[in-house]
C-alpha cells in the first residue's frame, strides 16, 4: 500500500482509530444534489404576451460580485423556460421562512393551468427594468436580464445579471429556507462572524 492510501490514525483519549473509506457508505448519485444545494429557496417570475408567472427554483449560484451574475437552472420542462428563452428577462424574488407553505405549492403546479399569483395569493409590483413583476410579500427582489445562453441548450443553465435590486426594510432579519430534498427544508441559522487576516 503506498504513503497516498494508507489510512490515517486519528489519536484521541488515549486511543487510536482508523479514518478511512472503510467508515462510510456508499451514496445513490441521485442523492448527491441533496448535500450540494448552494442557496436559499426563491422565486422566479417571468412575464410573456401580457401574462406573468411564477415558479419555485432553488438550482443557483453567484458567479460574480459586480456587476452580479447569477446561474441558474430553468428545465425546459418548466413553463417559465419559453417566457426565459423569448423575453430574456426574469426576477429573483427571495422568500423568508413564513412563505415555505406558498412556495412549495407554487413548486408543485404549473403555470401552463394555474394563475399562480391569484391563487396562492402573492402580490406582483411593477419592476423598474424589466417586465416580469416584483413580488410584494418577499423581503428582496432582483431584477435581472439574461447575459448567457450559451449552456442552455446542453444544461438548461441560464447566467442572468442582476440590473435592479430591491429589498424590504421592515423585514428584520428574515430567515430563508433551504431545500434538502424530498420536501425537506433547513431554516437559516445562527449568524457567526470570523474575522481574519488576507494573506
Amino acid at each position: 500500500m503506498s504513503p497516498s492510501t494508507k489510512p490515517r490514525k486519528a489519536s484521541r483519549a488515549g486511543t487510536t482509530r482508523s479514518i478511512g473509506p472503510s467508515q462510510m457508505v456508499s451514496l445513490p448519485l441521485s442523492e448527491v444534489y441533496q448535500f450540494l444545494e448552494p442557496g436559499p429557496v426563491v422565486l422566479l417570475t417571468t412575464a410573456q404576451g401580457g401574462r406573468s408567472n411564477v415558479m419555485t427554483m432553488s438550482w443557483h449560484t453567484m458567479v460574480e460580485f459586480v456587476p452580479p451574475l447569477v446561474a441558474c437552472v430553468v428545465s425546459s420542462a418548466d413553463y417559465s423556460f419559453s417566457a426565459l428563452v423569448a423575453e430574456h428577462e426574469c426576477v429573483i424574488a427571495i422568500p423568508s421562512v413564513e412563505l415555505a407553505p406558498v412556495v412549495v405549492k407554487v413548486g408543485n403546479s404549473s403555470g401552463r393551468t394555474v394563475e399562480k399569483f391569484k391563487k396562492f395569493g402573492l402580490t406582483p409590483r411593477p419592476a423598474e427594468l424589466v417586465a416580469p413583476p416584483l413580488i410584494a410579500e418577499c423581503f428582496a427582489n432582483f431584477e435581472c436580464r439574461v447575459v448567457d445562453t450559451s449552456l442552455v441548450d446542453k444544461y438548461n443553465l441560464f447566467v442572468l445579471e442582476v440590473v435592479k435590486a430591491w429589498m424590504n426594510p421592515e423585514q428584520k432579519r428574515p430567515k430563508t429556507i433551504h431545500h434538502h430534498g424530498y420536501g425537506n427544508f433547513v431554516v437559516d441559522g445562527k449568524t457567526i462572524t470570523l474575522k481574519s487576516k488576507m494573506p
